[in-house]
């Protein structure tokens, strides 16, 4: 007979969205090491927020996301999800209601995407019949079509499609916690905006809590509801929303994580609509056009890619309805956008 659950697992499984993730004092002690690795973290995920980690390497934040599905046991403090503690829970079990996905995927090589996706939910007891539902949900979610890849092997999949599966696979019991570890770090730069954008979709429908590290803050200013910018032991410099941040960076410290170019990377927080947008008319007849619900920076990477002078601005409904320059975007900005500005002549060169 299967050992019973605990009762505080079996609650925090039993939900599908987001759940409440509380650290508090949080360190972690290495023998034989004088400095923690991660010294008195403390923080709140409220349920559906998606949280990112970032700073440098080796700064903790990989550890201290580790530490909440205990893949690395704290030395000390204390980590609930939804108020139950999750150091008084069987790790093995806490994992299975926790989904994870790292860079390197880890599939398994000798099993079809079904059988990687299907491994959690037959760990669970789930039937043959949820479980083949399941996968061909997750399959279809993810964009990949199940008639075509549920009986592939992942070495016939390519990077993106095998991290899209990792996804899948991480979602595959409707766990209300996602802890993500550079999950998209090892695509090209076309296919990982593709996944952030895909991944955007996707918890805006899920709603999950989620943890996310990355060495990346566009990716985080992309991505995030909030972030948290980490120092050495995982101590938090700054933790507030993308365009708190980005304003108002709290220390010379953060200031130098946002870099040059602030303001274009404020540009992923601020929708196509809050340009003033020109006739339809000024907008060439070309392949690549804006849709209204897409980001300003979404519009600066279309002018760039398409050289235009303007591009036309579609509705949902693939309806024209104006058209957007880089002087519109810089108008909302209230400066100009200096990466599409020819350089200025040096005297004497």
């Amino acid at each position: 007979m299967p050992k019973p659950l605990n009762t505080a697992l079996i609650q925090i499984s039993g939900k599908t969205s987001g759940a409440r993730i509380e650290l508090d004092q949080v360190t972690k002690n290495y023998p034989n090491q004088s400095v923690s690795a991660v010294e008195n973290f403390s923080m709140v995920a409220e349920p559906g927020e998606l949280i990112m980690f970032v700073g440098p390497s080796g700064c903790g934040k990989t550890t201290t996301m580790k530490m909440i599905n205990r893949i690395i046991e704290p030395s000390s403090g204390s980590i609930s999800i939804d108020g139950r503690d999750v150091l008084s829970l069987d790790p093995h079990e806490l994992r299975r209601h926790i989904g994870y996905v790292i860079q390197q995927i880890g599939l398994f090589p000798h099993m079809t995407i079904a059988d990687n996706i299907a491994v959690v939910p037959k760990l669970l007891g789930w039937s043959k019949a949820k479980t083949n539902d399941r996968i061909y949900e997750l399959l279809t979610t993810v964009g990949l079509e199940p008639e075509d890849f549920a009986d592939r092997y992942p070495k016939q999949l390519s990077g993106g499609q095998q991290q899209r599966v990792g996804v899948a696979r991480a979602l595959a019991a409707d766990p209300p916690v996602m802890l993500m570890d550079e999950p998209f770090g090892a695509t090209d730069p076309i296919t990982r905006e593709k996944l952030q954008t895909e991944f955007l979709r996707l918890q805006e429908s899920m709603g999950k809590t989620i943890i996310f590290v990355t060495h990346d803050f566009d990716e985080a200013v992309r991505l995030g509801d909030r972030i948290a910018v980490l120092s050495n032991r995982s101590q938090i410099e700054q933790f507030d929303t993308p365009a708190k941040i980005l304003t108002s960076p709290a220390n010379d410290y953060v200031a130098s994580f946002i870099g040059l170019g602030a303001a274009i990377k404020r540009l992923v927080l601020i929708p196509v609509t809050e340009a003033k947008l020109g006739p339809a008319s000024a907008a060439e007849n070309g392949p690549l056009t804006v849709r209204i619900d897409d980001s300003l920076r979404d519009a600066l990477d279309s002018l760039v890619l398409s050289g235009a002078p303007a591009l036309k601005v579609v509705n949902l409904q693939n309806q024209p309805v104006g058209s957007i320059t880089v002087d519109s975007i810089s108008a909302v900005l209230g400066a100009e956008v200096p990466t599409l500005r020819e350089p200025t002549a040096v005297p004497g060169s």
